[in-house]
């Protein structure tokens, strides 16, 4: 790394340089001469130092830290579509089909009818490539006329569509990389294929599960909740096809036979008693109360993929409460009905239930 130098530094060292028999003072011909040498040198050293942190991956970003990388084999991750459950209903308001390739709007985007899951119920792809797809629930107008069609709904998400990978998550994966050697079906090859998978959010991988050559996957959704029935067969068929099961026509080898299972969620009931300031009332804080501690639940739940277990603390739940305005204090917490904290098992996440005011 160069080693930075000021304007004032690098002036000093100059004039150092020139014999004390000349005028060196501000103003003089040897000063003037030597002060826009000395200011371009130090440009010229601060772009040395950000050439320098180009090359780095803990300070490269951007294209930089796609080409640093890729000397790894490693791509940024795409933006993803995200795919989602749509009904549609005739004029009599009984499920009917629809054509497949069909595009409906809602919410400022546009849907495309994908694939038939039973009477009147279809997989939607989202035309806009990212998170924006997860976002709208509600109703769908057609494109186009569609005979006889009365109404249409987009409901579940059934793979979470993703944005571009950020710098912060490629950098994790390049480090990850180099300390971690995936080869061959070990734990740390599974990983990286499974987190590559669009719409995955983290997994566990239980080796030898159920005897020799066996190996059990459980997910998590990328918006860290369970993941639907629709990209676990997804996982399945892209790891380890049902049909071929161990025979290494999916990206486990030859002699595996994976099991993909789902996160499990734990609804969590938080009561508490809280004294609110003066003026507030529970009405204007409910709302916020319920946000603060989802997003605390929601933090251990990103945590499950590196943790060994989970654990839903009182004073966390407290101190997410307190962080509301309008609440004064807060005592008597109890999760799930106990003044305890709540340990939940290995393979499974917290998810917000019901939220008192003793």
């Amino acid at each position: 790394m160069y080693e930075h130098m000021t304007f004032e530094a690098i002036l000093e060292s100059m004039l150092a340089s020139v014999s004390d028999s000349y005028d060196k003072r501000e103003g003089s011909v040897i000063y003037n001469a030597l002060a826009p040498a000395a200011a371009q040198l130090a440009q010229a050293y601060i772009a040395l130092e950000a050439t320098a942190d180009r090359g780095f991956a803990d300070t490269a970003t951007g294209s930089d830290l796609d080409k640093k990388a890729a000397e790894r084999g490693l791509t940024r991750n795409a933006a993803t579509f995200a795919v989602r459950r749509g009904e549609f209903f005739g004029a009599s308001g009984a499920y009917m089909d629809i054509t497949t390739g069909l595009r409906f709007s809602g919410g400022g985007l546009v849907f495309a009818v994908t694939e038939r899951i039973g009477t009147g119920i279809f997989k939607l792809t989202c035309e806009t490539a990212g998170e924006a797809g997860n976002l709208y629930f509600g109703t769908l107008l057609p494109i186009e006329y569609v005979s006889g069609l009365g109404s249409a709904v987009l409901s579940d998400v059934l793979i979470a569509g993703e944005n571009e990978e950020g710098d912060a998550s490629l950098r994790a994966r390049y480090y990850l990389n180099i300390s971690s050697q995936a080869f061959g079906g070990n734990v740390a090859d599974y990983k990286a294929k499974v987190n590559a998978i669009a719409g995955v959010g983290g997994v566990k991988v239980t080796p030898a599960w159920n005897g020799g050559g066996t190996v059990k996957l459980t997910v998590i959704s990328s918006e860290y909740g369970v993941p639907s029935n629709e990209l676990i067969s997804l996982i399945k068929a892209t790891i380890d096809p049902g049909e071929n099961e161990g025979e290494g026509f999916g990206l486990a080898p030859i002699g595996h036979v994976v099991t993909v299972e789902a996160v499990s969620g734990t609804v969590i009931d938080i009561a508490s008693d809280i004294a609110l300031s003066s003026g507030f009332i529970w009405a204007d804080v409910e709302t916020y109360i319920r946000e603060a501690i989802a997003g605390y639940l929601s933090e251990l739940a990103e945590s499950w993929a590196d943790s060994a277990q989970i654990y839903v603390r009182v004073s966390w739940v407290e101190q997410a409460i307190l962080s509301v305005s309008g609440v004064m204090d807060v005592q008597g917490t109890t999760i799930n009905g106990e003044a305890a904290n709540l340990a939940l098992d290995a393979n499974t996440i917290p998810i917000l239930g019901a939220v008192a005011q003793l």
